[in-house]
């Protein structure tokens, strides 16, 4: 009997948002992706104590010291982590770039230059790394300096049309709109459960899908944090939705048939002016959006502070 999963993956190629590697094989994902916030959580699971201590050990010989040793602690376990779920995912991984560096475009890119480094260490073709980088202005140039040198990423923490279209125009490979988080914010302002297409998150998405395939973009559009399987559903056809491993039961032990509904067609039907962004253009648009504004912010911090708690459980280690 076909369920809501086998029919989707028919629409859109499907990624597993976790860092439990162990949990991804039931469901066939295409791709896999993590921030810290998942890998924090994987740490402090006892069955994947295993990769910290591997971590920490490989780093036992260091002359780093301090701080320095436990980004280098850090970075290796992201790679550990990227390292196994591509032993279970035939596509790609997405490891995310320190959050704090989300307002620093050379960091960001020597970051992520140190990242793939290590994947191509380990035999891993760079096509199959993306680097996840907050959508801010720096983010966005960081992530198109990048692509020109062939490391491809995914912008996340995108909340609003003026990040989509900077996305767009840097072609970046892959971007990641936040559903659920959108939604979370109307729901608390206006006092509304929103449900199927008139969700505000989903919404986004398919503004977002249209305007891209509109006018012809390469970029790869992405739903990210959901809430729940209707959400999901809403945007089957969308290029990939990442969902979690609770959701992917849901949508497996669901029967039926998935309706398609985004698509090219619908999307060159749609009545859309193309807009084209400077840095201050950039900067107004985003301001002018309350909800986009608040949410970046607030996953930046989220994400920031995730890193920090890794940061002091790897020192109480070491």
């Amino acid at each position: 009997m076909i369920n809501n999963l086998s029919s989707l993956k028919s629409h859109t190629t499907i990624v597993a948002d976790t860092g439990d590697f162990q949990s991804i094989n039931e469901y066939q994902p295409q791709d896999a992706t993590t921030n810290p916030s998942l890998i924090l959580k994987a740490s402090q699971q006892a069955e994947y104590q295993y990769i910290l201590d591997q971590a920490i050990k490989e780093n036992s010989g260091s002359a780093l010291k301090g701080a320095a040793l436990t980004e280098s602690i850090i970075d290796r376990l992201l790679v550990l982590f990227g390292l196994e779920i591509l032993k279970v995912v035939p596509g790609r991984v997405s490891t995310e770039v320190d959050a704090r560096l989300s307002f620093d475009t050379e960091g960001t890119i020597t970051k992520a230059k140190e990242l793939i480094a290590a994947y191509e260490a380990e035999g891993i073709d760079r096509k199959r790394v993306l680097i996840k980088i907050a959508s801010t202005w720096e983010g966005i140039k960081a992530a198109e300096a990048l692509e020109k040198e062939g490391i491809r990423c995914n912008l996340t923490l995108l909340f609003s049309m003026a990040q989509a279209i900077a996305c767009a125009e840097s072609n970046v490979q892959l971007v990641s709109p936040f559903v659920g988080r959108i939604y979370d914010w109307y729901k608390a302002k206006n006092g509304i459960d929103y449900t199927g297409a008139e969700d505000p998150g989903v919404i986004s998405v398919t503004q977002i899908f249209h305007y891209y395939k509109k006018f012809g973009y390469d970029t790869e559009v992405m739903g990210a944090s959901f809430r729940n399987t209707s959400q999901i559903t809403e945007l089957a056809g969308c290029d990939l939705l990442t969902i979690s491993p609770g959701l992917l039961q849901q949508l497996q032990d669901a029967s039926g048939d998935v309706e398609l509904k985004l698509s090219k067609a619908n999307a060159e039907a749609a009545q859309i002016e193309k807009i084209t962004l400077d840095e201050k253009a950039f900067r107004l648009m985003l301001n002018e959006d309350a909800m986009a504004t608040e949410k970046t912010a607030e996953g930046i911090r989220q994400f920031s502070a995730d890193i920090v708690k890794l940061e002091d459980m790897i020192s109480a280690r070491i």
